[in-house]
């Protein structure tokens, strides 16, 4: 049975055992609906094969080749990573457009008893849901951002308030990034698409009656753009704004940024080009700090010299209708511990 699904959530909801991807690894590792595992019947090789053969042979030799693969495939999977699976088991397919390898699968579970069903339309149908939700409608959660110059902890903040029962969207940690021109974070990026499927079912799986906390970002996080209609509802969001001294802001850097700072060389790297921001004699400081290994004197001329500027700048260009500051003496365990009980109650009171 192909079913269809009229909404994001609807699809998130749709109460089978196990979703399963039959796309290649590559498409699957581009974007897949979350949870999905992945059981390709035709690998990243096979399905280049047949691709080529359909347009430069025959599409009727390319569909026999295909099959073979698929079938021979799918055999594999069922005796191996399906194997333990009873008679009740209800899984749901998809492929690309919901076409031959998705079908062809969901027919052979089902021939085994299986109660398996196809998504119409496949991963298409999926990514327009998506599309739907992010490009052409109004976002219907109400954001609250926390705001706060570069070191005051926000992220770490903004997961202790989800930890404490607040509904938190962590753009950071979807994107992969610190959100910074030193930003970068082990793993790296996942894909635009990867990065949407992970915002917008977040905001599907939320309570639109409850105030959702994010973190106040630019419009991208490292090479990920913000969708937008959560761009949107983010420049209009009221703010609760961190303030945290200086020297405490620096302490927290030197320990957070360490493993960037501990890397002379990509360091460099990542640097030079704000010679045209900040001039080269400004740069040439930097380098002669990174050089002494003086973390600490380092981030200090870091944050006086770019990062404040920078941060002040981009926030002058948004007009704030709500915002309400919470003061830190420090940035310790506890600091952040009240501060995220603190934000708790002011959301509340937003």
């Amino acid at each position: 049975m192909a079913l269809t699904f009229q909404t994001l959530s609807e699809f998130l909801s749709h109460g089978h055992d196990t979703v399963i991807d039959v796309r290649s690894p590559a498409e699957y590792a581009e974007d897949h609906v979350p949870g999905a595992i992945n059981l390709p019947v035709l690998d990243n090789e096979e399905r280049a094969e047949v691709g080529t053969i359909y347009v430069q042979e025959s599409p009727f030799r390319a569909r026999k080749i295909g099959a073979a693969m698929v079938f021979r495939n799918a055999a594999t999977h069922i005796e191996q990573r399906l194997s333990h699976h009873d008679g009740s088991w209800k899984p749901l397919v998809y492929c690309w457009r919901g076409g031959q390898r998705s079908g062809s699968f969901t027919w052979m579970l089902s021939q085994i008893g299986w109660r398996a069903e196809v998504v119409q339309g496949g991963y298409q149908s999926y990514r327009r849901l998506v599309h739907a939700a992010l490009y052409e409608a109004e976002l219907s959660h109400r954001l609250i951002l926390l705001d706060g110059l570069t070191g005051t902890a926000k992220t770490e903040i903004l997961q202790q308030v989800a930890g404490m029962g607040g509904q938190v969207l962590d753009l950071e940690g979807l994107a992969g990034h610190r959100g910074s021109l030193l930003g970068e974070m082990p793993g790296g990026q996942p894909s635009q698409k990867r990065f949407e499927s992970y915002i917008a079912c977040a905001l599907a799986r939320m309570d639109s009656a409850r105030p959702v906390l994010v973190e106040a970002e630019a419009s991208k996080i490292g090479a990920r753009i913000l969708p937008p209609s959560l761009w949107e509802a983010m420049k209009a969001a009221p703010r609760i704004d961190l303030e945290v001294p200086f020297e405490a802001r620096c302490a927290y850097l030197v320990e957070a940024y360490d493993d960037i700072l501990s890397d002379a060389d990509h360091l460099r790297e990542k640097l030079e080009p704000l010679r045209e921001h900040r001039s080269g004699a400004v740069v040439e400081d930097w380098f002669k700090l990174i050089a002494a290994g003086d973390k600490p004197a380092l981030v200090a001329r870091l944050m006086a010299d770019h990062y404040d500027p920078a941060y002040r700048k981009a926030r002058s260009r948004y007009a704030v209708s709500t915002q309400r500051q919470i003061a830190l003496p420090g940035l310790s365990a506890s600091d952040r511990m009240q501060a995220a009980a603190r934000v708790l109650e002011v959301m509340a009171a937003l």
